[in-house]
């Protein structure tokens, strides 16, 4: 554990109502994993084989803290 959430794995991805993609993760939260550079820097996010390539990875859940 982290201060910034337990680490989850990666089960899928969609995309939210604005267009931005969601990382969907083993707990049942998701969480958004933009492209906006500079803040966020995620070029693989934009295409389908990057997104493919991350699926079983991990991202920390700051839902699953709480």
């Amino acid at each position: 554990m982290t201060a910034n959430g337990l680490p989850r794995l990666i089960i899928g991805f969609h995309v939210d109502e604005e267009g931005h993609w969601v990382a969907d993760l083993s707990c049942g939260h998701a969480q958004h994993v933009r492209h906006d550079p500079p803040w966020q820097n995620r070029p693989w996010v934009t295409t389908p084989a990057g997104r493919q390539e991350k699926l079983g990875q991990t991202l920390l859940c700051a839902k699953c803290l709480l």
